[in-house]
């Protein structure tokens, strides 16, 4: 298992500094984004489509430190009702999904995306209730007329160029829970090609437990690429308003949930649990660090982080025990 890093991190640096900062704390590999929300800060993706000497002087550069890239991630809505957004996302995730198979790198991270409540809508509808019926009836329409048509065509590509796209379970998303996420998965021809970008604190404020879905999407095949990131439920704010909290994340005192730190909303134990069902499935790749904690700086969140995950990362490689070696 190698400690990894979101180099969005280091957004307000030009790309070898951010290189020189993630060498110099330790990290093995980085995740770096190529648009959509996120943006691109350190990628000139059309330069790097174009030119295979600047995508060698890139791929040298990572080298020289010492460190690999885990992923690309696009994370934005293809399915935006708005075809301004939807098209401009959709064209960050095709061009990443080529350039990812120009450098070698055979995963892609990002969201399943989201369409409104129908063909004339202007914004996003997440649905999140089936009562009144006419929630599950425009869910229906999401799915059968606009998500599965979408990713019927994206699979394609994605099989053509030898790279699987992670989805990020995220609330806002038609994919958020493990069974949306498979409903996608196994909705469409070539979704082999699709899995799961598993980020812990996503879920623990949706009441799932995380460890029970990453060995169900091992399970599965479905695991693919994992964030670092942790999430802390505020006790006394949740039991008046439950953990649905749509205050601004800076609103720190009055939300129900707050991103931490790894090792800040669940100790070090419990990392070491979540290391050993990664294993146990099959999972010995990254854990990208995604810093989005509030009470603190990106250095001191990426430096406490790092310090959880060596303590939880096992140094016995997986496969056969020393026990049982002649």
């Amino acid at each position: 298992m190698q400690i990894g890093l979101f180099l969005a991190l280091f957004g307000d640096r030009p790309l070898v500094e951010a290189l020189d900062a993630a060498q110099a704390e330790g990290v093995q590999a980085i995740e770096i984004g190529t648009g959509a929300y996120p943006g691109s800060p350190h990628l000139d993706v059309d330069l790097l489509l174009s030119s295979s000497a600047e995508r060698n002087r890139i791929l040298k550069a990572i080298a020289h430190r010492g460190l690999r890239i885990s992923a690309l991630s696009c994370h934005g809505n293809p399915l935006h009702p708005q075809s301004k957004i939807a098209k401009a996302h959709h064209s960050v995730f095709e061009k990443t999904v080529k350039l990812a198979d120009a450098l070698g790198v055979d995963v892609v991270n990002g969201f399943s995306g989201c369409p409104g409540d129908g063909p004339r809508a202007m914004y996003p509808n997440w649905v999140t209730c089936a009562w009144p019926d006419e929630y599950r009836e425009m869910l229906d329409w999401q799915w059968n007329e606009s998500v599965l048509p979408y990713w019927r065509e994206q699979a394609k590509l994605l099989k053509k160029h030898k790279v699987r796209f992670a989805v990020e379970m995220h609330p806002g998303f038609v994919c958020y829970s493990n069974d949306t996420l498979l409903k996608l998965r196994n909705g469409v021809p070539n979704g082999e090609w699709i899995g799961a970008n598993f980020d812990p604190s996503h879920l623990w404020w949706q009441g799932m437990d995380p460890l029970a879905c990453a060995r169900q999407l091992g399970e599965e095949g479905a695991l693919f690429h994992c964030h670092a990131k942790d999430a802390k439920i505020d006790p006394r704010n949740s039991s008046l308003n439950g953990n649905l909290d749509a205050k601004s994340y800076a609103d720190i005192p009055a939300r129900s949930w707050v991103f931490r730190s790894v090792g800040y909303g669940h100790g070090v134990d419990w990392w070491k649990d979540f290391v050993s069902v990664l294993r146990t499935v099959g999972y010995d790749n990254v854990l990208s660090i995604e810093h989005e904690d509030g009470l603190m700086s990106p250095i001191e969140g990426l430096r406490k982080a790092i310090g959880t995950l060596r303590q939880a990362i096992i140094s016995e490689p997986a496969g056969e025990m020393w026990w049982a070696r002649d």
